[in-house]
């Protein structure tokens, strides 16, 4: 066979170390062309964002609160005030007398629920008043009201009012005697410019006065 052999094995160094170290070349170019740059600063969570909100929300809420309070006040000093028991007892017992007296401008003006003053024709309401009075005498000589039963408030000025009273028949042997029959009707009430006023009547055994 021509040509050179094979190293023996153990002969000398073989693969890399056959070749004697070389120097790291000096000045090698960066891959950056100046200073890396500085670190990013992430922000920190702010916290006090959502409690600020929260206080916020919080105030207006407090704001509100106040001002219908305040709004209420206002209007109690007005002579709008607001209903009671005994306000209510009153009015009605008003009402009442006046159906059985035949008071036809006082039972409109209840009637008419506060709008009075500011109607300009007023026979047809006092017609009305004085079938509503016709009415009541025939079945009544005399009513007093006994008891607020239950009084519902649909404002600090408005009501429904079930209520108590006693009732003598409209008989002429009786008319002069106190009442003695009991029994129960609904009101609807309203307390307006120093004034209470009773906007309907209803018996709870007959029609409606």
């Amino acid at each position: 066979m021509t040509g050179p052999y094979p190293p023996e094995y153990g002969a000398g160094p073989v693969g890399p170390q056959m070749y004697p170290a070389q120097p790291y070349p000096e000045n090698v170019p960066s891959p950056y062309p100046s200073m890396l740059p500085p670190p990013l600063q992430y922000p920190k969570r702010r916290w006090w964002l959502p409690v600020g909100a929260v206080a916020l929300a919080l105030a207006v809420v407090a704001a509100v609160v106040i001002a219908i309070v305040s709004v209420t006040r206002v209007n109690d000093a007005s002579g709008h005030s607001a209903l009671t028991d005994a306000s209510a007892k009153a009015a009605i017992q008003e009402y009442l007398d006046e159906l059985s007296h035949g008071d036809e401008e006082t039972v409109a003006r209840h009637t008419l629920c506060g709008l009075f003053d500011a109607v300009k024709e007023h026979r047809s309401d006092l017609a009305l008043a004085g079938l509503s009075s016709d009415a009541f005498r025939k079945q009544y000589s005399r009513a007093e009201v006994t008891s607020i039963d239950k009084m519902v408030l649909w404002s600090p000025n408005q009501a429904q009012v079930l209520f108590t009273m006693k009732v003598a028949p409209a008989t002429g042997s009786t008319r002069d005697q106190p009442p003695r029959n009991e029994e129960q009707a609904v009101a609807q009430v309203l307390a307006q410019d120093n004034e209470t006023l009773v906007c309907s009547y209803l018996p709870r055994t007959a029609g409606q006065y």
